[in-house]
């Protein structure tokens, strides 16, 4: 009898948990939308300025898909269309199809697609094309990472926008050649910013189209005539964006550059700062800053995401500028000072002494003129700019937020999305595939059946 109701209980408990189990699948199922990403980093849950560009959306957006079923990428394919899927969950204007071009030829001839994959964004009549191996970013150690999220919300975000803003920037002082920052480039064009050269020993004159200059990392003053017209342009309507670099006679040669500065009320206190606080990742001259209180930084700060500086100046503001205002964007700890010897640098014997600037040390600001309005970004380093640099942590949105602050985009003052975890392939053979197969499928389901009859039957025999 005591047998017969172990069992009962047994089997009744056994019912309940699978019937609990198939209420809680139901019930989770009828949740649309509801899901939980357990990831570290979050790699499946859409970035802010994703989700915004989505709700704002109000055209329809027609994603087409061409995949090819004989190229064995099914993996690609799935990463795809899983991203897709998060898109149109957040807008009902996602609309989205797929054609296999070997089964449908027609349709990839038609948009000219090509054979590795692509992905076409349509809103009304116009296109953007997205091949899959520009989604993919391949590592030196033979990984690669996922980036479809950018672009697909760079696509939608060129698609939509009939706003184009026109920067020009400065060259002729030994700045950093556009060829080191193809990544702030694209970034910028995929935010509808139209990006020229401008070198005024050529041109002359500052173009009538222009919405802002940069000035990023000179090595190299200014000469007379050409700090003249960028004063001249600044005190109409125009605006700069100026991020020093790094010349041992700055001190003594950079006047002009130093001139531009005073116009706003920063002054160059010509030291570099050095964080005596060093980490095994980085030496005393990269600086990971601390953020003033400002809408440039105040995402940045919430999302825990740093901005890296080297060889970066000290600043300081003062009040010779009535007329503007200057918010304080980027500070070292009381723990830095400031080396005003520049010589010492290259020869690694830098030590806190009488001369050097105590810190706290300023090391960015952001200037509004009289009416709040956005003026200028004068900023003590430039390196995070740079293409080895820009895809760390937050120093491609510090930069993406500073300039879309100066020129009044407040959408474009968000957290970008990153690009996924690195993902590696393993390359295996049939036999060792088979292997995998019959241990997984079969070979240990069987022996989990086994144990399990085996310890019934123990049971059963009491």
């Amino acid at each position: 009898m005591n047998k017969w109701i172990r069992g009962t209980n047994a089997t009744v408990l056994s019912i309940a948990v699978i019937g609990i189990f198939i209420i809680l699948t139901i019930f989770l199922h009828s949740l649309k939308g509801f899901q939980v990403d357990l990831t570290k980093n979050k790699n499946f849950t859409l970035s802010e300025q994703t989700v915004t560009s989505l709700k704002n959306l109000n055209q329809d957006v027609h994603v087409i898909a061409f995949t090819n079923s004989g190229d064995g990428n099914e993996f690609i394919t799935r990463q795809v269309t899983d991203m897709i899927t998060e898109y149109k969950k957040q807008s009902s204007k996602i609309t989205y199809d797929e054609y296999d071009m070997l089964k449908q030829p027609s349709m990839a001839k038609q948009y000219g697609v090509d054979q590795g994959g692509t992905l076409v964004f349509e809103i009304g009549g116009k296109k953007q094309n997205i091949n899959f191996y520009e989604l993919f970013v391949g590592q030196q150690d033979g990984s690669y990472t996922f980036s479809g999220e950018e672009k697909f919300t760079q696509a939608i975000t060129s698609l939509t926008s009939t706003e184009k803003h026109t920067v020009y920037l400065l060259s002729g002082h030994q700045e950093y050649p556009l060829t080191a920052m193809t990544i702030l480039k694209s970034s910028l064009e995929a935010a509808n910013y139209v990006v020229k050269d401008l070198n005024l020993y050529v041109a002359g004159k500052i173009p009538d189209d222009a919405q802002m200059l940069m000035l990023l990392g000179p090595q190299n003053d200014l000469n007379d005539k050409e700090e003249e017209l960028i004063q001249a342009y600044l005190k109409d309507k125009g605006k700069i964006y100026l991020a020093l670099g790094f010349n041992k006679d700055m001190a003594t040669k950079w006047k002009n550059i130093d001139a531009i500065m005073k116009t706003y009320g920063i002054v160059d206190q010509h030291a570099i700062a050095i964080e005596t606080k060093q980490t095994s990742l980085y030496d005393p001259l990269t600086i990971i800053p601390d953020y003033g209180s400002h809408e440039i930084t105040n995402k940045l700060s919430s999302n825990n995401l740093v901005t890296m500086l080297s060889l970066a100046a000290s600043l300081n503001a003062d009040e010779s500028a009535p007329d503007y205002t200057q918010s304080l964007l980027l500070k070292t700890t009381d723990k830095a000072y400031g080396e005003t010897d520049i010589n010492l640098l290259a020869q690694s014997k830098t030590k806190q002494d009488a001369t050097d600037v105590k810190g706290p040390l300023n090391l960015g600001y952001a200037i509004a003129n009289k009416d709040n309005k956005p003026k200028a970004i004068i900023l003590g380093g430039s390196t995070f700019v740079l293409d080895q640099d820009i895809q760390n942590q937050g120093n491609k949105d510090f930069a993406m937020n500073s300039i879309g602050w100066l020129q009044e985009q407040k959408d474009q003052i968000t957290i970008r999305p990153r690009q996924g975890d690195a993902f590696q392939q393993a390359m295996i053979t049939p036999s060792q595939a088979n292997t995998i197969f019959l241990l997984t499928i079969v070979f240990l389901p069987l022996l989990f059946l086994v144990i399990g009859g085996l310890i019934w039957w123990r049971r059963r025999r009491g």
